[in-house]
């Protein structure tokens, strides 16, 4: 059925039907049909629920980061079964993003080419969001720095949204892996990213109830970038990672060098992602004997595919552009198959 309405919604500019989408959504939602919706996409069981950083996960699967940039969905999401979804990426000030076009789909290789740009209303809108949600769903707050700020002065803006939405998320991600923000992936060096991460673990100790706080990381890293990933997490004690963010790599793609060529930049997601996040997940596991725990995210559509990030060393997974091209039951159907591998 899905499949019928994803080439109606395929037709229509991809930024256009994702509001319009998540809008009628959230319509739905706040009507009777609520509970109806609840039944369809959601499923309980105490073999899908996982205990984290003293978290009660419902269950493994979330919605990663870029989908409810501005927490405006999130009760509507809760109602598709997701154990929980991290909003953002949320800077301090808002910000328009990218100019546009800067979503592009890749039918052909079930991918996203996207840049664009952190764009946001700003960590206050979205923490005043939150304090009147009504789900009690788990929140994770994915936090960045403005464009026009520069390297030398990030950390300021990672404070500031830190404060702005302790009060309001469940747990933290900084992103330094974002290609469409230049020269954010710098921060990714060791020294900076030292020097970032230890602040923030200081703030998140001053403030009385530390908050898990976690890191993603671009999946362009090599082994020695990687080696030093887990030597900063193991510095500044920082509670996990996010593995992976979008890919600027390009190659083995099914759709036609031309018109990859005319997307232009921008961050690659979906299915030509999933074995290099794989591979990601699985050499930090082994390289961390197991001690950082990993939610992983890219190319996951099917519940064969979070199996296989389980497998590799993730304790939770998430999805994006599986969601686009999987439906709203993705979250269910991944559910349906742990439990079913797991019999």
């Amino acid at each position: 059925m899905y499949s019928i309405i994803r080439k109606l919604l395929f037709s229509i500019n991809p930024e256009k039907v994702h509001y319009l989408v998540m809008n009628a959504l959230n319509t739905a939602y706040k009507t009777p049909f609520r509970g109806l919706i609840k039944s369809l996409f959601s499923i309980r069981s105490s073999g899908l629920e996982r205990e984290l950083w003293g978290i009660k996960f419902p269950n493994p699967v979330g919605l990663a980061a870029g989908f409810d940039k501005d927490a405006k969905y999130t009760d509507a999401l809760a109602s598709l079964g997701f154990g929980f979804v991290e909003i953002g990426t949320v800077t301090p000030r808002p910000q328009p993003g990218n100019p546009r076009p800067r979503l592009f789909r890749l039918p052909q290789d079930k991918a996203l080419i996207n840049r664009m740009g952190f764009n946001n209303d700003g960590a206050k809108a979205a923490a005043e969001r939150l304090k009147h949600r009504k789900e009690k769903l788990i929140i994770g707050g994915n936090i960045g720095k403005n464009k026009d700020t520069a390297n030398e002065n990030a950390t300021s803006d990672y404070i500031a949204c830190f404060k702005d939405l302790y009060e309001v998320v469940d747990y933290f991600v900084v992103n330094v892996s974002s290609p469409n923000t230049p020269g954010l992936r710098a921060l990714q060096d060791k020294e900076p990213l030292m020097q970032l991460l230890g602040t923030l673990q200081k703030l998140n100790h001053d403030m009385g109830s530390p908050k898990p706080l976690l890191l993603k990381i671009a999946p362009d890293l090599t082994n020695e970038q990687l080696d030093d990933i887990v030597e900063i997490v193991k510095a500044t004690k920082i509670d996990g990672l996010v593995a992976t963010n979008t890919t600027i790599d390009r190659s083995n793609l099914q759709t036609s060098k031309t018109a990859v060529e005319e997307i232009g930049a921008g961050g690659l997601s979906g299915k030509p992602l999933t074995k290099r996040a794989t591979e990601v997940i699985s050499y930090l596991h082994k390289k961390s004997n197991g001690q950082i725990p990993i939610i992983a995210v890219g190319g996951i559509f099917t519940a064969a595919d979070a199996i296989e990030k389980l497998q590799a060393g993730a304790v939770l997974v998430q999805v994006y552009t599986g969601f686009v091209y999987e439906g709203p039951a993705i979250a269910k159907n991944i559910c349906k198959g742990i439990l079913q591998h797991n019999k």
